[in-house]
């Protein structure tokens, strides 16, 4: 494995323009830490990989690269072999060896918080070092995606976190500075939650120097005030630019903007518990039972959304409807799966069947500052489902309150965007639709209990299997019976849009993963 043709002129470009110059980010969401261990949400992946380095790198369509890795093979039923890159240096001087992977992995399940990285490393049983440069991961059984689930595999100091990788002590450790030294791109110089991360250019980097002196990544998460700030010139390019504005910058000649396509789908997903906590009669009373429980309430639901709607008019088109809980094309999508009807008077007609003629209530949770347009997406939901009689009360809130009370488990309709961030469906069904099971390391993220015997035996038959026709067939069926169950709801597949100062940013190439990455994004020449 080799480092691919754009990685190798990206670091020589960078290399060539290294100018003292100061780029300033205006991105819509932070970190909740400095600990790249701390949390998988895209946010704080965005910004601690400009100062740590993944041990497998993606590139721009997420494809498998080397990053701190250079290869990778499995060397018998439950071992992998990782080939380390050599003379590669810590911000402190210090040389990266297999001894930082070990220690990485292993303080993982010591730090992680609720939006928990333990999915990661959930297939490593033991890390055993070879030498300094070659280490064996030792697996709980054959683990055919492990590459894969290291693409998010942050490499941090062994001897600057040393004393820091309690949950009592790694927060302070990491967001002080303290133990904040990686091998990335830039050094860490402060950070202000909610506020300005601000970084260095670290000259040794194994790339190639970055063309950026210094990078200021400042939050702003409300949608205009981000763009004004960019027309202002306060920040030099700006992320999630909505779809209105999208449509009023593309004449303005002191403005590029840069559009891709997103890993991320919105999901409505619906508690399976016996109890539900935010499911009402009409009127305010109790329920005998929880009716997400039953699948006709759920198709109708599913029938309920207008998913080419929500793109044209709430997204201005940005985007596209959802019927898989990935995008079309990646590992494990099935081709089987048809478009989603829209077909309001067949949901009443369900909901009719299933004992609820009148509908009921319930609360509705999403986030307002996380990804494009979720707000106002999880807004139209809520018109959607009121036309079919299900009174719903949206509450669009902040990441920083919504994530922890989801892993509560305190909502029972909420939607939030999930990324396959691996490019495969381990990741997502893995995580989202086995039911929890420490035993087995899956269903991390399933906070709505659902269980589908079939699913949990497809998932993991097809985490041992190496054979990839045979993982991919396995996952394919997984991925139709869990989107024919409906407890998880595909809406739409996002698109992305940057916009930037076109007399400061020459050029940036849109990540699937909607990361914006200081390193590759090249000055105004």
């Amino acid at each position: 494995m080799r480092l691919s043709f754009a990685v190798l002129v990206a670091g020589v470009l960078a290399t060539t323009a290294a100018g003292a110059q100061t780029l300033t980010i205006g991105v819509r969401g932070g970190p909740d830490s400095m600990d790249p261990h701390y949390s998988a949400l895209g946010p704080q992946s965005d910004a601690v990989k400009n100062i740590f380095d993944p041990l497998v790198w993606t590139g721009d369509d997420l494809q498998l690269e080397p990053g701190l890795a250079t290869s990778w093979e499995p060397i018998d039923d439950d071992t992998w072999e990782f080939k380390l890159r050599e003379n590669v240096k810590f911000h402190d001087g210090s040389d990266f060896t297999a001894e930082d992977v070990k220690f990485s992995i292993e303080r993982i399940p010591n730090v992680a918080g609720p939006t928990t990285t333990e999915v990661y490393v959930r297939r490593v049983a033991e890390v055993e070092i070879v030498d300094d440069h070659t280490i064996h991961i030792h697996t709980n059984g054959p683990a055919a995606t492990l590459p894969y689930d290291f693409v998010r595999l942050f490499i941090v100091s062994a001897d600057a976190a040393a004393d820091y990788s309690t949950t009592e002590t790694a927060n302070e450790g990491f967001n002080s500075g303290k133990a904040t030294v990686g091998t990335g791109p830039f050094k860490f110089v402060s950070w202000e939650p909610k506020g300005d991360l601000v970084l260095e250019r670290f000259e040794d980097y194994w790339r190639g120097a970055a063309p950026w002196e210094k990078v200021v990544r400042r939050e702003i998460s409300d949608d205009a005030s981000r763009l004004a700030a960019l027309k202002a010139g306060d920040v030099d390019i700006i992320n999630y630019v909505s779809s209105a504005d999208y449509l009023a910058l593309e004449g303005d000649p002191d403005i590029e903007t840069f559009i891709g396509d997103s890993v991320y789908v919105m999901n409505l997903q619906l508690d399976q518990r016996d109890s539900t906590p935010k499911v009402y009669a009409k009127g305010g009373g109790a329920l005998d039972k929880n009716p997400l429980q039953d699948k006709k309430v759920r198709e109708a639901l599913d029938l309920a959304i207008d998913r080419e709607t929500m793109v044209e008019i709430v997204l201005e088109g940005l985007g596209s409807p959802a019927k898989q809980l990935m995008p079309e094309g990646f590992f494990g999508s099935s081709d089987k799966i048809e478009d989603k009807p829209y077909d309001p008077e067949k949901a009443k007609e369900l909901l009719a069947e299933a004992g609820y003629p009148d509908g009921f209530a319930m609360d509705l949770f999403c986030t307002n500052d996380r990804l494009p347009g979720d707000g106002a997406i999880c807004e139209g939901l809520g018109q959607m489902f009121a036309q079919i009689g299900i009174d719903t009360n949206v509450n669009a809130i902040s990441k920083s309150v919504y994530f922890p009370a989801s892993a509560r488990q305190e909502y029972s309709a909420f939607m939030n965007g999930w990324g396959t961030l691996t490019g495969e469906a381990s990741y997502t069904l893995g995580s989202l639709a086995h039911s929890p099971n420490e035993e087995v390391k899956m269903g991390a993220f399933n906070r709505i209990i659902y269980n589908n015997p079939k699913v949990d035996e497809l998932m993991q038959a097809g985490s041992k299997e190496l054979d990839e026709d045979k993982r991919r067939a396995f996952y394919e069926e997984a991925m139709e019976i869990t989107v024919e169950d409906r407890a998880y709801i595909p809406v739409v597949v996002l698109q992305t849009v940057w916009a930037a100062r076109a007399d400061k940013v020459g050029k940036m190439t849109p990540r699937a993963d909607e990361e914006t990455l200081a390193y590759f994004i090249q000055p105004k020449e």
